[in-house]
């Protein structure tokens, strides 16, 4: 006899096989792909809320329906792929792109074509630029708005994004450079590399700029992560194998998907160099008004005006080694009451959670009866912090046993939030050894 009672589930599982072979995927090559080479052919992959995860190949020549183009719509272009290898990082950076708001995300699927020779690849970028260009033509002829176009383009992508929004001479609403590549595009005029005129509003982070990334700054605010180099947790020497040389690289990517998230934002502070910001000598945010400096990532759009007024902005922030990568500002002040020289620890703790400072980038040079101002980047954010741990650890060359650091004053002030600064008076820092005391409100405003 048969049981009807498993009909439904059969047609069930049917419609989900039938739904599946009816998505599109972004092409996968091969390393004999790789090595032969291939040439160029762009693929347009629309995802939606409605189908997020199920892409639809797109014509060149008859948009889709579900291309609503009342949405904004955001392009996802990846760069080089040596092996011709799926980018890891695309479903996740569509979904939280999705999550984030009812918009088109249209993966830009060149990888025939960036596949195997880099140099094949470099030259392909204005290629598939102006295949792209005639696609977003298509969309603006059917009433689709170029200031409602977001094009987030990683190493060579972002490059290409930038010739697709000269092509409309700036128009195109914002272009987000992930690490734009550096080799081949170091030389040259603004027109062969993305730069700020290529759209209403240019972005660019760098985290690689001593390898595969770009070095000079190609937005209206170029965001430089750990100063744009070593990435925390990327291997250092060769022997890690393939992730030595695209960690640094590829973490762009990974801090970008992270602004997305919302678990917590990273501010950025505009500075002229990276050891200025370190050294805490750039914590005011006067020009950006009551919204202080602005946050890295996908939010960055809300500063857009002032940063378009300031024309173009460097700024450094540091991250976590893994998710979340953000971090939590303060400026830390201190007088003390002698000379000494060596590193700062500090802990905030708040119901059961600690979160930690470390300010050793540089030997600290503390003189007597004179104000010292650091900046303390905590691993995470703690509200409100009940308790406070330093630890002074002279450096090295000391042969003093019993080095003590006599502190007169502390004020640890959030950069982030406005809130009373937290102060302390008179404590002593023996060598290496944590000091856990309960701030009190500063009782004036200035130090």
């Amino acid at each position: 006899m048969f049981r009807w009672q498993y009909l439904a589930p059969l047609l069930l599982l049917s419609v989900l096989l039938y739904r599946a072979e009816d998505c599109d995927r972004f092409t996968k090559l091969n390393l004999g792909h790789a090595l032969i080479g291939t040439s160029l052919r762009l693929r347009l992959l629309l995802y939606t809320r409605e189908n997020g995860n199920c892409g639809t190949l797109l014509s060149h020549v008859d948009l889709s329906p579900r291309l609503n183009l009342t949405k904004p719509t955001t392009f996802i272009i990846h760069g080089f792929r040596p092996t011709g290898s799926r980018p890891v990082w695309l479903d996740d950076m569509t979904e939280a792109l999705l999550g984030r708001g009812d918009v088109n995300v249209i993966v830009v699927d060149w990888n025939r074509g960036a596949a195997g020779s880099y140099f094949s690849a470099v030259e392909n970028t204005k290629k598939a630029a102006t295949n792209m260009t005639a696609f977003v033509r298509l969309m603006q002829e059917h009433g689709a708005s170029l200031s409602s176009i977001h094009m987030i383009g990683f190493s060579l992508g972002a490059h290409l994004s930038g010739f697709v929004g000269a092509n409309f001479n700036g128009l195109i609403g914002r272009i987000t450079g992930l690490d734009p590549a550096g080799f081949m595009f170091a030389t040259g005029g603004p027109e062969d590399r993305l730069d700020p005129t290529d759209a209403q509003f240019v972005d660019v982070l760098h985290s690689d700029l001593d390898f595969l990334g770009a070095r000079g700054t190609q937005g209206h605010i170029d965001f430089f992560a750990n100063g744009g180099t070593d990435q925390p947790n990327c291997p250092k020497t060769i022997f890690s194998g393939e992730s030595y040389f695209k960690c640094d690289h590829q973490r762009s990517v990974m801090l970008y998907i992270d602004s997305l998230t919302q678990v917590c934002s990273s501010r950025a502070y505009p500075c002229s160099s990276y050891q200025d910001f370190l050294n805490g000598n750039c914590t005011s945010c006067d020009e950006f008004g009551a919204a202080g400096c602005p946050v890295f990532g996908h939010d960055v759009i809300k500063w857009k005006d002032d940063l378009l007024r300031l024309k173009e902005t460097k700024a450094y922030f540091t991250t976590n080694a893994k998710s979340p990568f953000c971090r939590t500002n303060y400026r830390l002040d201190i007088l003390t009451w002698n000379t000494h020289r060596g590193y700062i620890t500090a802990k905030l703790h708040s119901n059961g959670t600690e979160a930690v400072a470390t300010i050793n980038h540089a030997e600290l040079k503390f003189q007597k009866y004179t104000e010292k101002t650091l900046l303390a980047q905590f691993d995470k954010d703690v509200q409100p912090a009940q308790k406070i741990t330093l630890k002074f650890s002279p450096v090295s060359s000391c042969t003093c046993s019993k080095s003590k650091l006599r502190v007169l004053k502390i004020r640890l002030t959030n950069l982030e939030r406005k809130e009373r600064p937290l102060c302390r008076y008179d404590l002593l820092l023996e060598r290496n050894k944590e000091v856990t005391f309960r701030p009190i409100p500063c009782e004036d405003s200035n130090f």
